[in-house]
């Protein structure tokens, strides 16, 4: 059975979502050969997700990506490496999130304590995920802490509509009397979604809500900017050297659409459109002019091409008789954020669409 017809015949639950059945024998999951892989590049033995190109140093998001995936794909090893090594390095603060960097060069080797909180929220759905998959409900205490911890100090009205909540990136640093700034790549629908209903707190499926609303509104006048800030009166430039282009940061939103379900968002649509008019061999677009889709800087590495091709497979609106995606499959000649980019889009995929495998 080639990898196309191993990958249709099973389920999107089979695959990322519901729990292995209990006393069977367990097929290897199709994308195990990728997930080696990754961790091979990634991965340390000691759980510590590495990001090659910031000097070796660790954070909070890549904690949180390798712990939910390390859920997703049933592998207790890596999961309980990743958290210990997580729990000992990042949990220091006096409340339930993560310091947001460690720095093996550094001494002390966390330097600032202030939380990024995407690593927040993806650790806190990777506790969820397993709390279920590995029958260990003590995981999802520890994610409902963080959960709650989330909205008392990463949550901010909206200053032009009270109505709504903000996503803050951090605790601390991002929010003033003339403005909060906002990362639109930080909002994780189907994580907030999910985290809420499993640990009781609502008020993150509301905070799902508000960020498509948000993310929707951006995405009508272009490609999705890697920061935004918003103002009394509506929507004011972000500070001094926050990146307006949608860029690396932005790659991560029509991602965590997909991943959701989201195929018809329109940033997907955007994405789709402006990054689709590269040849599948790449330099793939990653930095762009967010209103004309100009490109700016561009990548060979695989991960990025991943999430285009995915993007646009998917807006496409592929159906049971579809031929696939441009994605390659996982490559290993890239380094910690465009392979874990590739790998995202590759649970996506299966987790959603079927039709759209890699050829």
């Amino acid at each position: 059975m080639n990898r196309r017809t191993l990958l249709l015949s099973l389920g999107a639950a089979a695959l990322a979502g519901a729990p292995p059945t209990q006393g069977a024998a367990q097929p290897a999951h199709p994308l195990d050969a990728s997930w080696q892989a990754w961790k091979s590049l990634c991965l340390s033995q000691d759980g510590r997700v590495v990001d090659g190109f910031q000097n070796a140093a660790s954070h909070s998001e890549g904690q949180g990506y390798g712990l939910a995936m390390a859920a997703m794909l049933d592998d207790r090893p890596a999961f309980d490496a990743i958290l210990d090594w997580t729990q000992r390095n990042l949990a220091i603060r006096d409340d339930a999130l993560m310091a947001w960097r460690w720095q093996p060069d550094a001494t002390p080797q966390v330097q600032d304590r202030n939380n990024a909180s995407d690593g927040d929220l993806f650790l806190a759905w990777g506790l969820v995920i397993a709390a279920t998959r590995q029958q260990r409900p003590e995981l999802t205490e520890r994610a409902g802490a963080i959960a709650r911890d989330l909205l008392r100090l990463c949550t901010a009205p909206h200053p032009g509509d009270n109505g709504r909540l903000l996503f803050l990136p951090a605790a601390a640093g991002f929010r003033s009397d003339a403005r909060v700034v906002v990362n639109p790549s930080y909002y994780m629908p189907r994580a907030m979604r999910e985290l809420a209903q499993a640990t009781g707190t609502p008020q993150l499926a509301q905070l799902a809500d508000d960020g498509v609303r948000l993310i929707d509104g951006l995405a009508g006048a272009g490609l999705v900017p890697d920061w935004v800030a918003f103002g009394p009166a509506g929507q004011v430039p972000p500070p001094s050297g926050f990146s307006q282009n949608a860029g690396y940061e932005s790659i991560r939103v029509p991602l965590f659409a997909l991943w959701s379900g989201k195929a018809a968002s329109p940033a997907v649509r955007g994405f789709a459109q402006a990054a689709g008019k590269t040849p599948p061999g790449g330099p793939y677009p990653v930095v762009l002019v967010p209103d004309s889709g100009a490109v700016i800087e561009s990548s060979t590495h695989a991960g990025y091409g991943a999430v285009a091709a995915l993007a646009a497979c998917a807006a496409a609106g592929s159906g049971p008789g579809g031929v696939g995606s441009a994605m390659r499959p996982f490559a290993k000649d890239q380094p910690y954020y465009p392979a874990t980019l590739h790998m995202m889009a590759l649970l996506a995929q299966v987790s959603h669409y079927p039709t759209c495998v890699p050829l």
